[in-house]
């Protein structure tokens, strides 16, 4: 009787040089290719239809092993199974498994490197590490993602919701982002128990109803005449940003960031590109006859209107509170002349409100108005960033004085 299994020898697997199938019985092979190299192949029918499987090169799995491989797969053969599928379902599952022991940590830490090319600025991420650092990671960062459930949320969140209730809001949308993103890459499964709809809603007080509304401290509007007199009697370039961002009512960081490219001063316009607004949204900025002055009067230095002492570098924020500390005004901060622009607008002028509001760049929050309103306004947006400019630069004694309705007509 013909022998039909364990046809070959080790010599003869040896001594096999020629391409192509050396059969050792019962659908186990030995494949030899163009290039000399040897595997071992399994070939089987299933549904009619041939197929094959690679079971490893020679040089890692021996004769025996090979064997004992096609054995296991003619098993899987008999219950109905087609082997390739079966060791790609143990393959899967043993990668789920790897990937449900990275911790919540380590997914923080690729889900923030993956997004921080997207993020406007190093501090953002910054900003999440820090966070994360301080009230996630203690409870949950050394724990299995896989394993992350309402109750370890709940620990992260209960002690600093009712204490630190807009870093609890940004704690746990950070956490639920990060959650999301681990489902999304197979590192675990089911819902995310970060979520506030219809979940942590009915756990946590709203935060609305728990947080108090801290506005940044503002100078009075009456009192910027006053103010600006003095601060023109300041020195150094951080004196000069602060300013430039009072005639602009511009933030802080597109102030420090602002270069030369950006600003036309024949057109007596500041085009903020979008990679560096808040909403991500271009903003042009009219410049009034005081804020063309104070660059005219600032040396080039590089493309920085604003550098800083490192070369190169823009002014730090802290360089703008620092101005503000030599004039011994720790009771306002730079974000809040803002707010000392917007009191002016609303209080002393007749300018209607989606001028002011698209002078701050603020998007309006009617949709169906901000859809009929494509443009920026910047015709009547030229009349009132002057209209403000004067106010701010008049003597101190007449900056009481409301514009008058030909400077307002809009």
């Amino acid at each position: 009787m013909a022998k039909t299994i364990k046809k070959l020898t080790s010599l003869m697997v040896s001594k096999a040089s020629q391409p192509g199938l050396y059969g050792d019985g019962a659908g186990l092979y030995l494949q030899v290719g163009p290039t000399g190299a040897k595997s071992w192949l399994f070939r089987f029918m299933l549904k009619g239809k041939s197929r094959a499987m690679g079971l490893g090169p020679v040089h890692t799995i021996s004769m025996a092993e090979a064997r004992g491989r096609a054995v296991e797969c003619r098993k899987l053969l008999l219950e109905g199974q087609d082997p390739i599928e079966a060791r790609n379902a143990a393959n899967l599952a043993k990668r789920l498994q790897d990937a449900q022991a990275l911790t919540f940590k380590q997914c923080a830490e690729q889900f923030i490197e993956t997004h921080r090319a997207g993020w406007r600025n190093a501090k953002h991420a910054a900003q999440w590490e820090n966070t994360l650092r301080d009230y996630a990671h203690p409870t949950i960062g050394d724990l299995p993602v896989s394993a992350i459930d309402t109750r370890l949320v709940m620990r992260c969140l209960s002690e600093v919701w009712t204490r630190k209730t807009e870093t609890a809001k940004r704690l746990r949308g950070r956490i639920e982002a990060i959650l999301d993103w681990a489902t999304t890459s197979n590192y675990r499964q089911g819902e995310n128990p970060a979520r506030w709809r219809g979940h942590l809603e009915n756990l946590l007080p709203s935060p609305g109803k728990v947080a108090k509304v801290t506005h940044h401290p503002a100078l009075p509007y009456a009192d910027i005449a006053t103010f600006v007199s003095s601060l023109r009697q300041q020195k150094g370039t951080g004196a000069r940003a602060v300013e430039f961002a009072i005639l602009t009512a511009a933030r802080s960081g597109e102030v420090r960031g602002a270069t030369w490219r950006e600003i036309d001063l024949g057109q007596a316009l500041w085009e903020i590109p979008a990679e560096r607004m808040k909403a991500q949204k271009e903003h042009r900025v009219p410049l009034s006859s005081a804020a063309i002055d104070l660059l005219n009067g600032l040396p080039r230095l590089g493309d920085l209107v604003f550098p800083g002492a490192r070369e190169g570098m823009a002014l730090s924020d802290m360089s703008l509170t620092a101005v503000l500390r030599r004039m011994k005004r720790s009771d306002i901060t730079v974000h809040g002349f803002r707010s000392t622009f917007r009191d002016w607008c609303a209080e002393s002028t007749n300018f209607p409100r989606e001028v002011c509001e698209h002078a701050l760049a603020h998007s309006l929050p009617d949709k169906v108005e901000a859809a009929y309103r494509r443009g920026d306004l910047i015709e009547k947006r030229i009349l009132l960033m002057q209209a403000w400019s004067d106010f701010c630069t008049a003597a101190p004694d007449l900056a009481t004085v409301t514009p008058s309705e030909k400077e307002i007509v809009v």
